[in-house]
């Protein structure tokens, strides 16, 4: 998630909301839109439909491809099958945002909380909430997760830190301040700084796009020192969620509609522009996530009118 005058007016109606945009009963079962798309991998639907009042923001998906995605409005958790476009409402929000989250080795999600500051760790199977964790309070977003390098780690777009849940969940999180050559983000919750993480591909550090700055950097895990990631062409502004699948960096940019997709050394100092992907279904993309030949990027409709409970969104696969 990226800060503009229209997001920030977003994140603040939502909190104004709360549950409201869903005081409808959630489709307990959303179905595909459009034509199958191409068989890469197994088939499966053009478009999954998320329901009605649901607003998705992040993504995480299963060796099994079951999709996971958070919603903006109340935190809720959708599930659904990209081979079928099925799925179901997972576990209910409370009211606090769900972001960015991931899966982990042992069958759980880990959420980003956004403006409440929080972690929840949540198991992907019945949708129990199995711990929640006050990372931050005050001015704070937590945007986006990746797993690796010794735990959970979360980025604060508003503070230049990262948090670490260690491996298991169970502890507290602690901050790692971000150093070196990291732009430093503006106090006051006005300016966004760290959005979407990655790990580089030799698994050894972390990857951080920076929105005010419109840099990536490459972050050393044990310190928080950061350096700017050399990036020959193609371009990370408005960059959202990153996606590392071997090589290859896909960087989602929000408010421009697109993915860049760029190569990058093992290290993570460097990546070479590839291409765009850009696709008439883009709506405000924020996330994205590879499976079975294919990319599923989650479009957020920022500029829709999410207090209509009729208002809703989609996933779309897109060619690699």
């Amino acid at each position: 998630m990226t800060g503009t005058l229209g997001r920030r007016g977003f994140i603040g109606a939502a909190a104004a909301l709360g549950g409201a945009a869903l005081l409808g009963p959630l489709a307990p079962l959303a179905q595909a839109q459009g034509e199958r798309a191409p068989g890469e991998g197994r088939p499966g639907p053009a478009a999954i439909a998320t329901p009605p009042g649901f607003q998705p923001e992040g993504i995480a998906v299963s060796a099994r491809g079951v999709a996971y995605t958070g919603s903006l409005i109340d935190g809720s958790i959708y599930r659904a099958d990209l081979a079928t476009g099925a799925g179901r409402i997972l576990t209910r929000g409370q009211g606090s945002m769900s972001v960015g989250l991931k899966l982990d080795g042992r069958g759980r999600l880990l959420v980003a909380g956004g403006g409440s500051g929080q972690i929840r760790v949540v198991d992907a199977g019945d949708g129990r909430v199995l711990a929640v964790h006050q990372a931050a309070t005050g001015t704070t977003f937590v945007n986006d997760v990746v797993v690796g390098c010794g735990g959970a780690w979360f980025t604060d777009s508003f503070n230049d830190v990262l948090y670490l849940l260690p491996d298991g969940g169970r502890q507290a999180p602690r901050a790692v301040r971000l150093g070196g050559e990291w732009a430093p983000t503006p106090p006051g919750g006005a300016d966004w700084g760290a959005n979407g993480i990655e790990r580089t591909p030799d698994g050894r550090a972390l990857l951080v796009v920076h929105d005010t700055a419109q840099a990536l950097y490459r972050v050393d895990p044990r310190t928080g020192a950061a350096t700017r990631t050399v990036l020959d062409g193609g371009s990370v502004a408005n960059g959202d969620g990153l996606v590392v699948h071997g090589r290859t960096l896909y960087v989602v940019r929000n408010w421009d509609y697109a993915v860049d997709v760029f190569t990058l050394d093992a290290d993570g100092r460097r990546g070479r522009f590839v291409k765009r992907i850009t696709d008439p279904r883009f709506d405000e993309p924020t996330t994205a996530a590879v499976h079975g030949g294919r990319l599923y990027v989650v479009n957020a409709r920022f500029d829709s009118d999410w207090s209509d409970p009729a208002t809703a969104s989609t996933i779309v696969s897109c060619s690699l």
